[in-house]
């Protein structure tokens, strides 16, 4: 693995070089070693098409279609397959969950005046409680207790009450296709209960009942998890508006303190950066020879950061996606990295002692072995909490500015982030009009939306996304990219206004009109909930026209965790073309992979699209939405 096989960003190659030279374990090499045969790519057959169980002590079991082979306790393959991909489901669902819970636990504690933190966003309070049904009246933070108290109690739904989130949000439509499905969820709680209690050895071996009870948790997902927290973090601290950005590796400078928040929860973050911008946390940072101190956003934590702050000389810029991580760490100018509760690698330790910087754990989810020091984030004492972590950067900076080399001149660019379905409506003079202008003249073809991780099989980080985005502009069809393919997309130039250059000349042109960039910087995985909500928006401004029948397709060009998995059943949940990459463990199960690739079209109006190759994954794209364009008349 050398060149584009590692990542598409010079930066990262170029500090590969310094991690290899250092020798030290990355992902890299940790990556080519699990493979076979010579090839990083190849694993187990049995693993690979998802035919393998370790579930009871009877186990690990191999199933094999061809011949009726199955496990001990008689599951099909299909149903050993669709089991695990459940399985993987519902941690992609709880951790999402957690997350949201910890919002809510925020905006609590802000309405009664705890946190550092203060309600933002009156009207979107306001208008968000108003579609759920919350009294309006009173002060803002009245309104916001009575909204924390509806969605919290709304989670815990027991079984057999339907979510009212659900109710009020979700499209007519779909609501009825769920309901008659038997896929309408409950609370979230329950629902993640019943999954994986029916994941449980001889209790659910079908796997089309499997599949259909991963749809149902998608959908309980996607709006009582995804929509609740992104439109609650809205609340408190901002909305996502158009500004530009620095990224890329060269947002570090050596001779600063800094500091970078990592995961996916931004509350410490934010935290953060109001301190650092007192001038005493600045004098302080100068006082042991730095030229001060600097908050970086790195991965999640920072895209949700970054779409709703500005930059300035504190809040500096954006690295990049959770594969970079380790080329960030041995930049060598790192002084604290601040790890919330999702993607901190576990080998992190290990890069934080050669490179002399600080590791804390900040949720009571994260454990990195050989880390003792942690600070669970408390709502109620954020401002405080906050201040500790940035004096262990202070304190850091001496021994890691004496013992540590740091590479320079690495690559900075400047992107457009901050696109939310409010912004993007800005944008187009106050309503959505102009853009459902532009789908019906043909002016763009349609719209994708680009929900990804990054991964390192079959391509080098970030390549496969940004093939898959500049196949797609260039036939005009707007990408609004969300995830750790969103960082793909800002440190790979396709968020730059340059960019419209390479999109087709309709996209171009509405690019060119409206100043913005042919990929619109969405947002984090958790957008997903935000990107159906818009769809809604636009399926009832064209006379409430069902989701399947739009001309939009979802895009997991490099998915690779379990929250891609759970936000690709939420997809064909809602009826939409899903096309993800690589392909995923299911190969094995040849009843199963129909019902995805082909007869979930006729269940929910969605489909699965599997395709390695970008240029053929797009032309399948673009049939589609050229279908949807001809059903419509348009």
């Amino acid at each position: 693995m050398e060149g584009d096989r590692i990542s598409c960003h010079a930066s990262v190659k170029k500090v590969y070089e310094r991690i290899k030279e250092d020798g030290i374990t990355n992902i890299w090499d940790r990556y080519e070693a699990q493979g076979m045969g010579g090839n990083p790519d190849r694993r187990c057959n049995f693993c690979q098409g998802g035919m393998r169980c370790d579930l009871c002590s009877n186990g690990p079991c191999r199933a094999n279609a061809e011949t009726d082979k199955r496990g001990v306790c008689g599951i099909t393959a299909d149903g050993m397959a669709m089991r695990m991909m459940l399985l993987r489901n519902v941690m992609g669902a709880s951790t999402y969950q957690y997350h949201t819970e910890q919002t809510i636990k925020t905006l609590r504690a802000t309405a009664l005046g705890k946190t550092p933190f203060n309600i933002k966003e009156s009207e979107k309070l306001r208008t968000f409680a108003a579609r759920l049904g919350v009294d309006t009246s009173g002060t803002d933070n009245e309104v916001a207790l009575r909204l924390c108290d509806f969605v919290e109690a709304d989670f815990r739904n027991e079984y057999g009450k339907h979510s009212k989130i659900v109710e009020m949000l979700a499209p007519q439509e779909r609501k009825e296709t769920w309901k008659k499905l038997g896929i309408f969820p409950n609370g979230i709680h329950s629902e993640i209960m019943r999954t994986t209690s029916s994941s449980l050895t001889n209790v659910d071996g079908d796997y089309v009942s499997l599949a259909l009870k991963a749809m149902r948790l998608g959908v309980a997902m996607g709006y009582q998890s995804q929509i609740v927290n992104e439109y609650c973090q809205d609340i408190l601290f901002g909305l996502p508006k158009p500004h530009k950005m620095r990224v890329d590796l060269g947002v570090l400078d050596p001779e600063y303190v800094n500091v970078l928040p990592n995961g996916h929860e931004p509350f410490l973050g934010f935290a953060m950066v109001q301190l650092a911008r007192e001038q005493m946390w600045q004098d302080k940072a100068q006082a042991v020879g730095a030229k001060g101190m600097r908050i970086i956003a790195n991965i999640e934590t920072g895209q949700e950061m970054i779409q709703r702050w500005e930059m300035d000389n504190v809040f500096f810029g954006f690295t990049g996606n959770w594969i970079a991580q380790e080329a960030v760490m041995a930049s060598g100018c790192v002084d604290l990295f601040v790890a919330d509760m999702n993607c901190s690698m576990p080998i992190d330790p290990i890069y934080a002692q050669k490179y002399h910087f600080k590791i804390v754990p900040v949720s009571d989810l994260v454990s990195l072995e050989g880390i003792d020091e942690r600070i669970d984030y408390v709502p109620e004492k954020a401002r405080e909490q906050a201040a500790q972590l940035l004096q262990m950067a202070i304190d850091n900076f001496s021994e890691r500015r004496k013992t540590v080399l740091p590479v320079t001149g690495l690559p900075i660019t400047e992107s457009v982030v901050g696109f939310s379905s409010e912004s993007i409506t800005e944008a187009l003079g106050g309503s959505i009009t102009p853009l459902l202008d532009a789908i019906k003249s043909g002016t763009i073809r349609g719209v994708a939306g680009l929900v990804s991780c990054t991964t390192l099989r079959d391509s080098g980080q970030d390549c496969h996304s940004l093939d898959i985005a500049k196949e797609l502009i260039a036939r005009d069809v707007l990408v609004l990219s969300m995830g750790c393919g969103n960082a793909a997309m800002q440190v790979g130039g396709l968020c730059s206004p340059d960019a419209m250059e390479l999109a087709g000349p309709g996209l171009k042109g509405l690019c060119k009109q409206l100043g913005v960039p042919p990929v619109l910087s969405f947002g984090t995985c958790t957008d997903t909930g935000r990107l159906a909500d818009l769809l809604g928006a636009i399926s009832s401004a064209l006379g409430d026209v069902p989701l399947p029948d739009l001309p939009v397709v979802a895009t997991a060009p490099e998915y690779m965790e379990q929250k891609a998995t759970i936000d690709a059943v939420y997809a064909l949940a809602l009826g939409l073309h899903t096309h993800v990459n690589p392909v995923p463990t299911v190969t094995g199960a040849p009843r199963l992979v129909k019902l995805l690739t082909q007869d979930c079209k006729d269940v929910t109006g969605g489909v699965m699209n599997v395709e390695t190759d970008a240029k053929k994954a797009v032309d399948a794209m673009l049939e589609h939405i050229e279908s949807k364009r001809s059903k419509l008349g348009i």
